[in-house]
């Protein structure tokens, strides 16, 4: 049986403009960047302040009549349809003399048309051809085939028609690996540095410690290698360094999508101390000046003065005041902002000033986001969106903001250090210890006890895998 009845509920919820806010908080410099070019194309309400925009509006009258401002959106477009270009009634809506912008597209190669461009050399008939273009789909971008045999031969019967087996699928298979570059088509990291190796001749142990011990090898094993296979630490130190040289990701060469592109960090705050005080700086490229169009301000002017309006000036008034109500909106958006920006970095210099002076990480204080929250008055997501992929300026460095917020550790006498000061002590250890005969934890545990730090042995290996160093064993060098 069903029932009517009338509940009470409050519910909190956030207007667009505390929406933007919040997404445009989180965002880096370079982002932002981005974020508001694309604002300025989709809003022609919007624009930014500059010289050229300030000249332009203080040329004369007779100036302005005369200036052409063909780029400029115009609301007449939508008032007076029988006046719009013939171009712009269709899909591809350029004049003839519109510039042709699309991106061009290169000519070169892709890492499976480069493969596939070799194949087609050294296939002996059509079937080959068939199986090896599938083979060759198969390979990722890494140059390693992601597929199983059996599997393949399903897809060619299935989706070529083509009936093989697979001792014949092998086969092509086996040619397939003979291509550039070396090591490509194996089915995992043995068989690949396994195929290197080969080309090379001449590299027997090496090759021996790859296929006898290779488990061994890849956990630094080195007393099993040494055992099983019977030689000196010369010997194996010599088969190591030549197996270094050989490429686990072969097609990373020649794949696009693995490349490695250098970033450019820019920092969003610059801070530099001054006598007894800072000079905090958001960095210019992330405060522009914006402000509403003078032009789309008047026209909403002229047109809601109007007495006698048509049904497409109602249109395109409305239009326009949705334009501009959105220029102010993100305006407003992008000054709040800056305020919480400038506001937040303020509260972390205050509580880090002795870091700021002298850049000794062991003045570091232990904060956490929710003291820069009491310490302002915001609350803890504001200021998390605040310090998410920041970074900040200094005498000393550029660094993420993220990275000087650390919950507190007790040494020996009692006081508060943070988790920043041991990651430190912990690596100074690592990279002066003897790689020959690597310290476990429970070393370096004895080592901070010693130096103040006393800490639980799974404290330390928390710390030294967020560093990024692998156990004793698997640092050890022969």
């Amino acid at each position: 049986m069903l029932r009517q009845s009338l509940h009470i509920k409050q519910l909190q919820k956030l207007s667009p403009q505390q929406i933007q806010l919040m997404k445009l908080l989180q965002v880096p410099t370079l982002e932002l960047e981005q974020r508001i070019e694309q604002e300025l194309e989709e809003n022609p309400a919007l624009e930014e302040v500059s010289k050229d925009i300030d000249s332009e509006h203080d040329e004369s009258p007779e100036n302005t009549e005369n200036s052409n401002h063909t780029d400029d959106f115009d609301i007449r477009d939508y008032l007076d349809e029988d006046d719009v270009a013939e171009y712009k009634l269709y899909t591809n809506n350029r004049s003839s003399d519109h510039e042709n912008l699309d991106m061009p597209i290169s000519d070169s190669l892709g890492f499976i048309d480069y493969l596939l461009s070799q194949f087609r050399l050294l296939s002996d008939s059509e079937t080959e051809r068939s199986i090896g273009e599938i083979i060759i789909g198969n390979i990722d971008e890494n140059g390693y085939l992601q597929r199983e045999l059996p599997a393949i031969v399903d897809d060619l019967a299935f989706s070529q028609h083509v009936f093989t087996d697979l001792k014949t699928v092998e086969t092509v298979l086996k040619k397939i690996q003979t291509l550039d570059p070396s090591g490509v088509g194996a089915r995992n990291l043995q068989e690949s540095l396994l195929l290197q190796l080969q080309r090379k001749n001449g590299h027997e142990l090496a090759e021996q410690v790859l296929s006898r011990t290779f488990d061994a090898f890849i956990n630094k094993r080195y007393d099993q290698i040494l055992h099983r296979l019977n030689i000196s630490e010369t010997q194996l130190s010599q088969a190591i360094q030549e197996i270094k040289t050989l490429n686990p990701k072969p097609g990373s060469a020649y794949s696009d999508s693995t490349k490695i592109s250098s970033q450019t960090v820019i920092p969003d705050f610059i801070v530099t101390p001054e006598n007894d005080s800072f000079e905090i700086i958001l960095n210019s490229r992330n405060a522009p000046e914006l402000r509403v169009s003078k032009d789309y301000a008047e026209l909403l002017q002229t047109y809601s003065e109007s007495q006698q309006k048509t049904q497409a000036q109602k249109d395109a008034v409305t239009f326009v005041r949705q334009k501009i109500d959105s220029a102010k909106s993100f305006i407003e958006a992008i000054k709040l902002r800056q305020y919480t920006l400038l506001g937040t970095m303020e509260a972390i210099v205050d509580l880090q000033s002795d870091y700021f002076r002298n850049g000794d990480i062991t003045t570091l204080k232990p904060m956490k986001m929710q003291d820069v929250a009491d310490l302002i008055g915001l609350d803890i997501s504001t200021i998390s969106r605040v310090v998410n992929s920041k970074y900040v300026q200094s005498p000393f460095g550029v660094f993420l903001l993220r990275d000087l917020f650390s919950n507190a550790v007790s040494n020996e006498t009692g006081d508060d250090v943070t988790s920043a000061e041991i990651k430190a002590q912990i690596a100074e250890i690592i990279n002066g210890e003897n790689k020959k005969n690597p310290m476990n934890d429970d070393a370096i545990t004895t080592i901070l006890a010693e130096k103040g730090y006393s800490l639980a042995r799974r404290t330390v290996a928390k710390y030294r895998e967020g560093l990024g160093f692998g156990v004793a064993r698997l640092r050890k060098i022969i």
